[in-house]
């Protein structure tokens, strides 16, 4: 089943997403091969009010938790202060 994944970082800017992006080992995740494990369907990166939003959809719990175990040392090597993402199921999506 696939997941969506909403992460609010307050007080982030697009700064600290290159940031992380870069620790990922990766110039730009401007398509879906260019990221460093399997499952990513849609990613999505901005600004709000107040901080950086990114919202993903993952194939399964499975790929975003290996996806996970790249991020967290990721977001840490970059300085970045992330609380934890908002996980909840897909009931549907279309691409």
């Amino acid at each position: 089943m696939a997941i969506g994944i909403v992460h609010e970082i307050p007080g982030g800017t697009q700064d600290d997403y290159d940031k992380i992006v870069k620790a990922l080992g990766q110039d730009s995740l401007d398509s879906l091969g260019d990221w460093p494990v399997e499952g990513i369907l849609c990613h999505i990166a901005g600004p709000y009010e107040g901080g950086w939003r990114v919202v993903d959809v993952w194939e399964s719990e499975e790929a975003f938790q290996a996806f996970g175990e790249k991020l967290m040392p990721a977001i840490q090597e970059a300085g970045v202060d992330a609380p934890p993402p908002e996980t909840y199921s897909v009931y549907n999506f279309v691409s």
